[in-house]
């Protein structure tokens, strides 16, 4: 069953589960990420509010949560919160993953925070990686969530899911959430690992030539960050 006030896409397997969440602010962010005349910091700002509100959305009934009984100023109430003893772990795909890290976080503040530095190469548009602090053993039952803003091929996210799977992580119970995917990215992505569901702001129609998402919204760590070249 779909979470509640999710759309759901097939425009990969029908295993890979795509949700593009109806969101007013996800909606409201994500122009203001797109408009090429959003200056850096109100783009890391519109970053990071994606990252919250796509963190939000994913975390329906994904999270556990516990039974409990609390004294309400009048009288005892029975309750839940989440359940303490589950782990949890944060990997941002550096670079432009970090400018989603603030929103992500704040939603989950008892997450560890696990960094995957990935680079691609322009020419091949493979990418590899430089940074890895991933533990040697994913603790068992964790779940992951990966912030990268652009699923564009699905290469990077791939060799993510293959480097946290041979540590031990369980692919089911990891999301990935970006702002934009592109149908070439969703296709691979859902031919290695169906069973990882995804949470976007948008799917858009295409990649062009460099492998940049169209209409997308530009290379996002460097609006983040200041570094176009």
């Amino acid at each position: 069953m779909l979470p509640p006030r999710l759309r759901h896409s097939s425009v990969a397997s029908q295993q890979l589960r795509v949700y593009v969440p109806p969101h007013p602010l996800i909606k409201h962010w994500l122009t203001v990420a797109r408009d090429a005349e959003t200056p850096m910091p109100l783009f890391r700002s519109a970053m990071s509010e994606l990252g919250r509100w796509l963190t939000y959305e994913a975390m329906r009934e994904w999270i556990p949560t516990q039974p409990v009984q609390v004294q309400t100023p009048l009288q005892p109430a029975s309750a839940e919160v989440i359940a303490p003893d589950t782990p949890m772990g944060i990997v941002p795909v550096l670079r432009a993953g970090l400018a989603m890290l603030e929103g992500c976080q704040a939603l989950l503040p008892q997450a560890r925070i696990f960094h995957l530095g990935m680079v691609r190469d322009e020419a091949t548009l493979e990418a590899s990686c430089y940074l890895n602090r991933l533990p040697e053993r994913i603790p068992e039952h964790m779940r992951i969530l990966i912030p990268e803003p652009m699923l564009a091929t699905g290469g990077t996210l791939v060799q993510v899911l293959d480097e946290l799977n041979r540590r031990g992580a369980d692919p089911s119970l990891v999301r990935i959430v970006s702002v934009l995917a592109a149908p070439p990215g969703l296709q691979r992505l859902g031919s290695h690992y169906p069973m990882v569901q995804i949470f976007c702001a948008m799917i858009d129609e295409c990649l062009n030539e460099q492998g940049f998402i169209l209409p997308g919204l530009g290379d996002a760590g460097d609006r983040a960050f200041g570094t176009e070249s």
